[in-house]
């Protein structure tokens, strides 16, 4: 019973080992294929990346100046609209400034996002803040309060 087995087991081994070669150099030949494949169509990088891919590119890069405080804000409108960006910070002056790169065709898309992004801005700015409206009612409410309870004393004597 144990030398079938170990007959079975070893046949088995060998039938393995014989694919196995074979299955190996598919996977190596498929390896190669993909490799080459990729050396010849390289992908190219979309939305944020470093200043040295997009240059890369060769289409021409243009900048603009943002603050720190809209990088946020900017970066999903970029996004949306399909923006490649490169963002760089610009330590020589101080406060430190922000530049944003992009690529020259990418005009339109990217004066579209600011339309959206400053009118957002601008919409946040207008619209008070939720803490000052808070605070706001806390004191009117203390006001009140206060009102009442002296027209409850004065009824009461």
């Amino acid at each position: 019973m144990q030398d079938e087995v170990r007959e079975k087991s070893v046949a088995f081994v060998i039938r393995v080992g014989k694919t196995g070669g074979k299955l190996t150099a598919s996977m190596l030949k498929y390896a190669m294929e993909r490799y080459l494949e990729q050396q010849r169509n390289p992908r190219i990088p979309h939305g944020k990346q470093s200043v040295k891919s997009l240059v890369k590119q060769g289409a021409g890069v243009q900048n603009i100046e943002i603050t720190d405080k809209n990088i946020r804000s900017f970066q999903s409108v970029a996004r949306k609209y399909g923006v490649d960006y490169a963002l760089k910070k610009d330590t020589s002056s101080q406060p430190p400034r922000y530049l944003v790169f992009f690529k020259a065709r990418d005009t339109d898309a990217l004066t579209a996002a600011f339309r959206e992004f400053s009118g957002k801005q601008l919409k946040r700015s207008k619209k008070p803040s939720i803490l000052v409206q808070l605070k706001k009612f806390q004191e009117q409410m203390a006001n009140h309060d206060r009102a009442r309870n002296r027209a409850k004393n004065g009824i009461e004597r």
